[in-house]
């Protein structure tokens, strides 16, 4: 692969500021409060596909030669660079065709559908997608637009790394999801180049951490997929390519597990008032691990999409609200006589907590006949207030078990 400078992504950027404005760089108090820095939120799930992927890829299909767009372009994705192949291959007048694994989110193939692109549905996941595509694109003759290994698609994502530059010129640190480094590789040059100060932190699930191990460990390895919130960045194998471009720009590297990720969705939605993916909420992890090193200092944590399945919020909220200890989920025993139910609701809301679902169940072979267990699922305000209830519940009630 060719390398990749300044001058291609600034290249890129007159291209793509004809035909996509910069996004909002926003700070975020909340979050600044909290952690006791300038915390900015760099917004790209308001790009016309939801996506940062939108810049490399309509950047890349900017410079087919007509042969190339009559015979169209082929790749292979989760979801999200799929939209953003399906949206430039529109925008320059040629045809998409896009392999997607069978896992993919619903919203995703639906949205790129919508766009205009052909989906072919093969493999369980991306790397099974990119060989199916490999495939096809011989037997075709469709140009193969890389979601990332393209020097092109680099210098498209690395316009971002520009705009934040001119957004907030005196910015201390940038954080960024990292999969197969595409993003992180064309951001981290034009960043380096410019203001070689600034301190780029990147981070990828905890289940599918190729890239992240490998940065760690200064060695390429590969990662089995786990399966993770964070689909757009679930890549398995470390690119040696991109691999040598990120040890030249990153500076930090660290995982998160499914809960925390699923916590970010949630804090993002509630702090920052921004609906986004798993990939992207991972960038709030960095402020938890690193909070003293950010103290005072300028933090850009980049948004990259909010591609998110509408089937899969219910389930994020679930399992963030359980991590932040504002759901509680018991099993109560109380006396099987009236009266019973309605003094334990009436202990609930007095301690303020609010009942979800109860169900009340007197058949357990395991109580007493003159015994019956109701099994509750509660809403915090968090983790104190949950143990409180728990205490009061067990100083009144025969028997507590706490679920989760």
């Amino acid at each position: 692969m060719k390398s990749v400078n300044l001058e291609n992504i600034q290249n890129a950027q007159k291209v793509l500021e004809k035909i996509l404005p910069p996004t909002p760089l926003i700070r975020n108090e909340w979050l600044s409060n909290l952690y006791q820095c300038d915390v900015y939120l760099k917004l790209e799930t308001v790009q016309p596909i939801g996506s940062f992927k939108i810049r490399g890829a309509s950047y890349r299909i900017s410079k087919l030669t007509e042969a190339e767009r009559k015979a169209g372009v082929i790749a292979a994705s989760a979801g999200n660079h799929a939209q953003g192949v399906a949206w430039g291959a529109k925008r320059y007048g040629t045809s998409a065709l896009i392999v997607m694994p069978e896992t993919a989110a619903l919203t995703k193939v639906s949205n790129t559908q919508a766009l205009g692109a052909r989906i072919h549905l093969e493999g369980e996941t991306y790397d099974q997608s990119f060989q199916a595509a490999q495939r096809i694109m011989k037997e075709t003759g469709r140009t193969y637009v890389h979601a990332f290994h393209d020097p092109d698609v680099i210098a498209g994502q690395g316009t971002v790394g520009l705009e934040i530059l001119a957004q907030l010129p005196e910015v201390d640190y940038v954080v960024t999801s990292i999969g197969g480094g595409g993003l992180c590789s064309g951001m981290g040059i034009a960043l380096k180049a410019l203001k070689p100060a600034v301190q780029i932190i990147a981070c990828q699930a905890e289940n599918v951490s190729a890239m992240a191990k490998s940065l760690n460990s200064g060695v390429l390895t590969e990662s089995p997929n786990l399966g993770t919130l964070a689909d757009g960045i679930a890549v398995q194998r470390a690119n040696p390519d991109m691999f040598e471009i990120l040890r030249g720009v990153v500076d930090r590297v660290f995982t998160s597990d499914e809960e925390e990720i699923a916590m970010n969705v949630l804090r993002l939605m509630e702090m920052g008032k921004v609906l986004s993916e798993g990939s992207a909420a991972i960038v709030l992890g960095a402020l938890d691990r690193y909070g003293e090193e950010l103290k005072g200092k300028k933090v850009v944590l980049l948004v990259c999409g909010g591609n998110i399945d509408v089937n899969m919020i219910s389930r994020i909220i679930d399992r963030g609200l359980i991590r932040s200890g504002r759901r509680l989920h018991l099993r109560v025993r109380i006396l099987d006589k009236p009266g019973s139910l309605s003094k334990l609701t009436a202990l609930i809301a007095g301690l303020k907590a609010n009942i979800l679902q109860t169900v009340h169940d007197r058949s357990e072979m395991r109580l007493r006949l003159d015994e019956t267990e109701v099994e509750l699922m509660l809403e915090t305000r968090g983790s104190e207030h949950s143990e409180e209830v728990v205490n009061a519940l067990r100083e009144a009630c025969r028997d507590v078990i706490v679920i989760f």
